[in-house]
Order: structure tokens, then sequence, then C-alpha cells
């Protein structure tokens, strides 16, 4: 079934223009305007939802809390173990358990606010109601080629995250900094998590003066990093180990390394929800290696994660081979098919695309 929005769309797509501010500012006036009319607000993150996800939407959630405004949130599926511990995240409503309750959420809701994903399917199950839904819908994300499934879409892929996106337009419709603890720890989460702790990702000298507002906030840096990056089980160090020894191939001809890990493999290790989060960096330490990727596999399709270093285009890569998409360093896709053939068809794409660029340089 094709879902259709409704036809009266903005889209705001940053560019480091002259006119940047004044884009802002118009966009931050229509937000400020809704949030302000609109009743029974709603925050729906993505699918399987990262730090930047649940970072963006916690940090309006807080905001609007701030105004007197409750919002109701909404994650498609479960969260992971490290982002539990934040503020706020009780009161997110997972759809794949209480399908009726969030069902009830999206009819009811006034304005629907939609974050960090730049295309209907990645509400996973609450596509289809969302779609259905008569609220004004609003599209905050950082990634780049949006589709227009919004009346208001607010895209800026200069941003190194969503939540480095919403703190420009909150502190603009705040007339200053937002001055919130909660608020500040939600967005750092957002950040560090985007940027692999700022070992990739968009970030400027604008995403560090932010984050030095946040930290001037009062959080603290060291528990948010020990609560994110130090706060694994036993299982997931020893998953981490076996990979790398017994499952990490190295192409040094297309300075290229790949990591799998078959179901077998994570049941051995009693694999919870983000225990491989990060594995696919692991093998960017190896010099020489630019490009890598994981491949998880699941029932019925494998799930692939990609990241690099300097130009190479990780996010044409996936879109091109894998109906992925993401970022120039980070990026994934999924491929319907066994593991073995996914990894055959994996090195086909990676000759071939290695030839390509040879000849678009040449």
């Amino acid at each position: 079934m094709k879902l259709v929005f409704r036809n009266i769309v903005y889209l705001y797509q940053l560019e480091k223009t002259a006119a940047k501010v004044a884009e802002l500012s118009k966009y931050t006036k229509e937000l400020t305007k809704l949030f302000s009319t609109k009743e029974n607000i709603l925050l729906i993150c993505h699918i399987n939802p990262d730090g930047d996800a649940i970072g963006s939407q916690l940090a309006i959630y807080h905001y609007l809390k701030s105004k007197g405004k409750l919002a109701g949130m909404i994650s498609p599926n479960n969260l992971q173990e490290f982002l539990k511990w934040m503020d706020g995240v009780e009161e997110i409503n997972i759809f794949i358990r209480h399908r009726e309750k969030c069902k009830r959420l999206v009819e009811e809701a006034g304005l629907i606010v939609m974050l960090d994903f730049n295309q209907a399917d990645r509400l996973g199950e609450a596509e289809i109601p969302v779609a259905a839904s008569k609220a004004v819908k609003v599209v905050i994300d950082h990634h780049l080629d949006p589709r227009n499934f919004a009346d208001l879409m607010i895209s800026d892929p200069s941003k190194c995250s969503t939540s480095e996106l919403v703190n420009e337009l909150i502190t603009e419709m705040n007339g200053g900094r937002f001055l919130n603890r909660s608020f500040a720890e939600a967005l750092y989460v957002g950040i560090i998590t985007d940027t692999g702790n700022f070992e990739h990702g968009l970030y400027t000298g604008s995403t560090f003066r932010m984050v030095a507002d946040l930290l001037e906030s009062g959080i603290e840096k060291e528990k948010i990093h020990n609560l994110v990056y130090n706060n694994f089980s036993i299982d997931r160090m020893r998953l981490l180990g076996f990979a790398l020894n017994q499952r990490m191939v190295i192409i040094p001809e297309y300075q290229t390394a790949y990591i799998y890990l078959t179901k077998e493999d994570l049941a051995e290790y009693n694999y919870t929800k983000g225990d491989s989060e990060g594995f696919v960096n692991m093998p960017l330490s190896i010099k020489g290696i630019l490009f890598t990727a994981l491949f998880i596999e699941k029932d019925g399709f494998i799930k692939l994660s990609f990241r690099s270093k300097g130009d190479f285009p990780t996010n044409r890569f996936a879109l091109k081979y894998f109906s992925g998409g993401g970022h120039l360093n980070a990026s994934g896709g999924d491929y319907h098919d066994t593991l073995d053939n996914t990894i055959k068809y994996f090195l086909e794409a990676l000759k071939e695309f290695y030839a390509g660029l040879n000849q678009s340089i040449g």
C-alpha cells in the first residue's frame, strides 16, 4: 500500500549562505506557533533508535515540559541499554510492546514531530497510523536527500547530528541558551554518539562551541561517557574479542576490513540489543584500513553497518548496493539473503565500486 501524506510541504534545506539566519528564524517562528497552539504533541524517533534519535527526542520533550506543554513520546521498537539511564526515557512508549496505546496517541495527536530520519519507512510499524493521522507533521533531521513526507521538513545535512540542529532551533525559539540539565545531557549524548565521540561526522567549530555551552550548564561528561561507552556486559566484551579474533577479515588491496557475526555467534555470547555497538569502528584502527563493514545475521536478512576514514563515501556505497544510506563516513543497509551470499555480493560490489572511484579520479 502506497502511503500518501498531505501535499502542503515546506522543505527547509539549510545551506551555508548569508540567508541561513533568516531562514532559521522563519522556521523557528513556525515551530513556536505550532508548539504554542497545538494540543496533544507527539514526538517520534526512528526504528532501532540510536543516541541521536533519543537525545533529540528527549531534548524537545524537556524544552516543551519547561513551557508547560506535556508531549507524548513513541519509539517504534526497544531502546538500547546504554540509553535507558537518561532523564525522561521512562516516558517513551515502545510501539511494538504497546501497540494500541501508541496508535491512540497517534490518533489523538494535533502535532507530530518526527526526529532523526528522512523517509517514512523508518517509522517501522508506526508508519501506517502516522500517515493516516490528520495531525500537522514536522520532521527535524540531518540526513542527506530527505523525502517529502511531512507538512514542515527541517533538514540540515551540514549538522553532525539532529541534536545539534535541535539545539540551534531551540536556542532561537528561546531567545538564547536554554539552561536545563536534562536537556543538555540529552543533546550531549546525541552529539557524542552520532560522531563516535568525535571520531567521524560533520562536526565543526560551532559544534564544539555548542558542546562548550552544554558543559558549562553543569553536565558531568565523565559520568555520561561512562554510562554510554563503559557500561557493557562481560558477554559483550567477550563477543567483541571473538569478533576481532575469529570473524575479522582484512582485504588489503581495497584497504578494507569486515566483521561478520552469525546467529549462532550471537546466541553463544548471550547477545542483547546494542551489544555490537561500535564493533564496525574497530578495524579502522588498523594502519592502512579506510573502509569497514559489519555483517550481523538476523532472521531472514543481514544487517550491515559501514564506516570509513577520509573521503570514502559509505553513503553512496550503501545506497547503490544495499538500499541503505547515511553519511559520508557512517551508513548502513540491509540485504535479504544468506550471510555467505551477502558477503560474496559485498566483495563483488566493493571491487566494482573501487573501479568506479578510480575511474572518476582518473
